[in-house]
């Protein structure tokens, strides 16, 4: 086993070996990097007792036993004790020396970051095509919007009664109304106006202003990195973008409850296909009954919202903005708990 093990503690892939009761005899480095545990304190212990709550993994632990035979299982869910979960593919080999295996060899290869990056470009590719159909759509909206407003207009001067003119201001006023709503569909056109500004100072603009509007019903929590460096962005785009989901957030809640704004730092981070040296992870949390299941793989398309005086628009937009600067919102929900994640980079985008 020494040379094995010489092996085993220079690969990049989580192995663990355990023994037919379960425990655990061996775990190499890269596994103790994997579980977030060393691997003195994680010998002896029982499997169950190092991986609560896996019992998929565990159930094919004593599969591979029982039966003699090699198990892969892809995308399983790992929670670890120190918090949080990891994604892995795992494969289970049972190791005899004669007689029915005494040990099962456990191979370990987180893919999260490979889920994620698909899950961002497939995010990216579907807000670049969603806005190709919306310039579309806006295209043939506006051309009779324009003819049906021109024509109310000449049609107003012929008339002499003030009372069929209201009729036409009717015709014109509502064709503003549609053509206002399809320019913000169509979200931002202008180039970001990019200088080197605060992050937290747009925060703390942007809470003021959501207390004031829940007239201090809904509270506002902090936890700022304070290490986070001035950066080149737009501040009014970022003030709108994390406005629109904030005010979401207050309106899911019925005017009352907690939303947590989180800064923190991530360093060679991936966005989509491109990696960045340093990454800002701005997290918008609220304590809301969450967004319907049904509605999570279309939340930032336009028109698509869970509340009725919505519009549908705000996350959309706020999408747009961000990825303007070249960055990414991303989101989760269960009820009691809905996170809006932005990435933005730190460093100037090429």
């Amino acid at each position: 086993m020494t040379r094995e093990k010489s092996i085993l503690d220079n690969i990049t892939t989580a192995i663990l070996m355990v023994d037919a009761g379960m425990r655990v005899e061996y775990m190499n480095p890269a596994a103790e990097m994997l579980l977030a545990q060393s691997a003195s304190h994680a010998t002896g212990q029982r499997l169950p007792e190092l991986l609560p709550a896996a019992d998929a993994l565990l159930d094919r632990v004593r599969s591979a036993l029982d039966e003699n035979r090699t198990y892969t299982e892809r995308e399983v869910a790992l929670r670890l004790h120190q918090g949080g979960e990891v994604t892995v593919d795992c494969t289970l080999s049972p190791r005899q020396d004669s007689g029915p295996p005494s040990h099962v060899l456990i191979e370990l290869i987180q893919v999260d970051r490979h889920l994620r990056i698909s899950r961002e470009e497939n995010l990216l590719e579907q807000s670049q095509a969603m806005r190709q159909l919306v310039r579309g759509l806006a295209h043939e909206i506006k051309n009779p919007l324009g003819g049906l407003r021109g024509a109310a207009q000449l049609l107003e001067r012929e008339l002499d009664s003030d009372e069929l003119k209201e009729y036409t201001r009717i015709i014109i006023g509502e064709a503003d109304r549609l053509r206002t709503l399809v320019n913000r569909m169509l979200g931002p056109n202008n180039v970001p106006q990019k200088r080197m500004s605060n992050i937290h100072q747009v925060l703390e603009h942007v809470r003021s202003l959501v207390v004031a509007e829940s007239h201090r019903e809904v509270e506002v929590e902090r936890d700022y990195d304070p290490s986070i460096p001035d950066f080149e962005f737009d501040p009014e785009m970022l003030i709108q973008a994390i406005l629109n989901i904030m005010r979401n957030a207050a309106r899911a809640m019925g005017g009352q409850g907690t939303i947590l704004l989180r800064t923190r730092t991530l360093r060679q981070f991936t966005i989509g296909h491109k990696r960045h040296r340093l990454v800002l992870r701005l997290d918008v949390e609220d304590n809301g009954p969450g967004i319907p299941s049904e509605l999570m793989e279309t939340v930032f398309y336009p028109l698509v919202t869970g509340q009725a005086e919505g519009t549908g628009l705000g996350l959309s937009i706020s999408q747009s903005l961000i990825n303007l600067h070249g960055g990414l919102i991303e989101c989760e929900s269960v009820p009691g708990r809905t996170v809006f994640t932005l990435l933005l980079p730190l460093e100037p985008v090429e």
